[in-house]
């Protein structure tokens, strides 16, 4: 049989219709945009924004939110004809069985255990640091860092001896305290590293906590999920609008004054950091600010309405999120010069343009941060939900073990891949450094992007009678551009990501053909027709 053999649809579209074996549906068009922004709405919108216009766009930052949109719009729009058309869990996956075959359909559930999985993990490591700021540093360095992480820190007289001998370290000294690089600790002479104090992590107890107690959550039940999913939207939200509203009032006309990065400015060199090109430099930047919407897509086989809801969901999301960030990032760029972001702020660049240009509204700083960590939270919680509901899919596939779609008695929910995704993502955000998965998470997306944007061009010529809900518009140019767009993304990652990316791809083909293409029920039609023993316990009744 062909490596690219293809799920018959309508075998899928009768699993989806299996409401007493499957997944409860339970979640309404409410719940589906509150799932997306949930996904969407991380600590990228705080920290993508003044890094892209500091790199790129200046205060034309707003045009690059609207270039992104765009391009996530060309992917949204076909994951709305897939999701509305075959309304069962495991997004991309899904829809590549049926428009591509099983080998492309592995592929693809592959790189979204990458996405998903990876993406918790680091998206975890990241809570547990920012939760360590907000309580002003009170979880000591061991519990809070993976056993590969050390802090290599100075006091008393050796500071004023390091920033001697190192000038530039002198901007890291606070209260006192000289915190190095690694790279900073590895070029002092021995008689100055002898006087600094290493200390190495242990486990990252935060991280391992967040991820247990979410995972709690997802087994206790969808609609609960979305519940707290919901209250956390709001609050990151609201504290969203609320700078925007009370930030609205600091904006200094000047601050925009060149709108767009003139040619020639100092540090905007390139092609893309000053004018038009650097609007497009910076949607590249804020592009992963958008991610999460296709996560909405794993969720259609608990939709109420899923025809109706999905594409209200994914495209509902796309819309308030890109309009709240045009939003955010006037009035940022207004409050701040991108100039300052540069050097300024960093990660914490909107709690710096409040704290220095925002009087009396310090307390909107901690806001922030609080917005920060309910951002992380539901993507956490809506990762690990898509991840789980992937392996719910590829599982009654006969792809992956059978444990991983069992569902608990009581709750209906894939427990056991909640288990034991929560082991795998655990080890990972317990014991590495966030900094290791980097972009893996968005070469998974891009790559599942790329291929639902081709699926819906490839289901219009080869099954053009299906009922379909909801229509992409435009099919035919809205699939390549899909295409075109995304493809350019995954170029733009840096080549070390993309080694590490095409070893786990190869790691995937191995697993694939020692164990997945064995076991595939679509292979063995005998794993899916009923056998003489399930009518046995009938005759006896």
């Amino acid at each position: 049989m062909s490596l690219f053999v293809k799920k018959p649809l309508e075998q899928v579209l009768a699993q989806a219709a299996d409401n007493e074996k499957g997944l409860k549906r339970t979640l309404g068009a409410t719940n589906l945009v509150a799932l997306g922004i949930g996904a969407i709405i991380g600590a990228g919108l705080f920290v993508r924004t003044a890094a892209a216009s500091a790199e790129a766009a200046g205060p034309a930052v707003t045009l690059s939110f609207v270039v992104a949109a765009i391009g996530c719009a060309f992917a949204g729009l076909c994951y709305a004809e897939f999701a509305s058309m075959i309304p069962i869990a495991g997004s991309a996956y899904a829809y590549s069985y049926v428009t591509m075959g099983e080998l492309v359909a592995w592929i693809i559930g592959w790189a979204l255990i990458m996405e998903y999985a990876l993406g918790a993990a680091t998206v975890s490591i990241a809570w547990s640091e920012y939760l360590n700021n907000l309580l002003g540093g009170q979880i000591p360095y061991e519990w809070c860092h993976s056993p590969f992480e050390s802090l290599h820190a100075a006091s008393g007289d050796a500071v004023a001896q390091i920033t001697a001998a190192l000038p530039e370290t002198a901007k890291s000294v606070k209260d006192g305290v000289l915190v190095l690089t690694e790279a900073q600790y590895s070029a002092l002479p021995a008689n100055l590293a002898g006087m600094v104090e290493v200390t190495s992590g242990i486990v990252n107890a935060p991280a391992l906590i967040i991820l247990f107690l979410l995972t709690l959550l997802l087994i206790k039940g969808t609609q609960e999920s979305a519940l707290v999913n919901a209250i956390i939207v709001f609050i990151k939200v609201a504290i969203v609008v609320l700078f925007i509203a009370i930030g609205w009032q600091f904006i200094k006309p000047e601050n925009h004054n060149p709108y767009f990065i003139p040619a020639g400015t100092p540090g905007h060199d390139g092609v893309f950091q000053h004018g038009w090109g650097g609007v497009l430099g910076g949607a590249a930047i804020v592009f992963f600010a958008f991610i999460g919407f296709d996560a909405v897509s794993t969720a259609a086989q608990e939709a109420k309405n899923p025809k109706r809801d999905m594409p209200i969901g994914i495209l509902g999301s796309l819309v308030v999120c890109t309009i709240l960030y045009i939003l955010f990032g006037h009035v940022l760029t207004g409050v701040a010069n991108y100039n300052e972001f540069k050097t300024a702020g960093k990660e914490a660049s909107v709690a710096y343009a409040i704290q220095t240009y925002m009087t009396g509204y310090g307390w909107l700083a901690t806001a922030v941060t609080i917005a920060i960590l309910a951002g992380f939270s539901s993507v956490i919680l809506v990762m690990l939900m898509g991840q789980s509901r992937i392996f719910y899919t590829m599982s009654n596939d006969g792809l992956i073990p059978k444990a991983f779609g069992d569902l608990h008695p009581k709750f209906k929910t894939p427990y056991k891949a909640n288990w034991l995704l929560f082991v795998f993502v655990g080890l990972f955000a317990a014991f590495v450094p966030g900094s290791v998965a980097g972009d893996l998470t968005s070469f998974g997306t891009l790559f599942a992007f790329v291929l639902v944007s081709a699926g819906v061009w490839i289901m219009r010529r080869k099954a053009p009678n299906i009922k379909r809900p909801f229509r992409t518009p435009a099919a035919p140019v809205v699939s390549a551009l899909g295409v075109l767009v995304c493809t350019g993304m995954i170029i733009a990652i840096d080549i070390h990501t993309l080694q590490v990316a095409l070893g786990w791809m190869i790691v995937g083909l191995i697993v694939y053909f020692l164990y997945s293409r064995k076991h595939s029920k679509l292979r063995n039609p005998v794993d899916i027709l009923p056998k003489a023993s399930d009518f046995e316990s009938t005759k006896d009744n």
